[in-house]
């Protein structure tokens, strides 16, 4: 675990030296913020205090911030060659992709942190759902543990960072709607798969304030494959 931590404080250093730690945090802050007091804006007068619109808004704005985030960690590596480095230091494959998921999901802590003035805010315009609220977090930061390992794994497949960049969306993209699409649009046992595939599905689940084991078997298993998949890559393409 020393090895991962290592890489980790590493990674999270290179986000801030490089301002991309700066660059993501304002533009999640302004994206997420500024929809969120303008369809949100209601409650100043419904005296309805919720967050719901600012998870709905986090939940589309880190859908595309998590791949421009992962998209360097394997394929830079990979590009300037360091991967072969890292891995000659004691470093297993496991303990480099560890790293590197924990730095990013470090990251997107950071930035769900600095939106807690949105929620001090709207608790003083009235009685507001703390679990609720706990559990709309919650989900964010499952939801961002699936993106994160499913975005190291297109940059474990590729030294191209747009390239990861995209082929993260592309997977995504599958998680975030269309397996929810499928479901509608088919019956039977196939809509069953597809239904518990839809990883909206499950975010909406635990937003609303149900913690359903299922739901959280489904974000660590997801998070735990795409982890083992980019260790699988890794030690394959070395």
């Amino acid at each position: 675990m020393n090895s991962v931590w290592i890489i980790a404080k590493r990674e999270l250093g290179s986000f801030f030296d490089s301002l991309v730690a700066y660059i993501m945090l304002i533009a999640f802050l302004g994206f997420s913020g500024f929809f969120t007091w303008l369809f949100g804006s209601d409650i100043f007068y419904v005296k309805e205090a919720s967050l719901q619109v600012f998870f709905g808004v986090a939940f589309w704005t880190l859908f595309f911030f998590i791949p421009a985030i992962t998209m360097r960690q394997i394929a830079e590596e990979r590009k300037t060659g360091t991967i072969e480095m890292l891995l000659t230091k004691s470093i297993n494959y496991r303990q480099l992709v560890l790293g590197k998921w924990l730095a990013c999901f470090l990251l997107v802590v950071i930035a769900l942190a600095f939106t807690l003035p949105y929620y001090i805010t709207v608790a003083s315009i009235g009685d507001i759902d703390h679990g609720a609220t706990i559990s709309g977090y919650l989900g964010l930061l499952l939801m961002s543990a699936v993106y994160i390992s499913i975005g190291i794994f297109a940059s474990s497949l590729s030294s191209n960072q747009i390239v990861s960049f995209l082929l993260a969306l592309l997977i995504g993209i599958f998680f975030h709607f269309l397996f929810g699409i499928l479901a509608g649009s088919t019956s039977g046992w196939l809509s069953e798969v597809f239904d518990t595939l839809s990883l909206t599905n499950h975010f909406e689940s635990i937003s609303r304030g149900v913690l359903d084991s299922k739901d959280l078997i489904y974000f660590i298993s997801i998070t735990l494959f795409g982890i083992f998949m980019s260790e699988y890559m890794i030690s394959k393409k070395k």
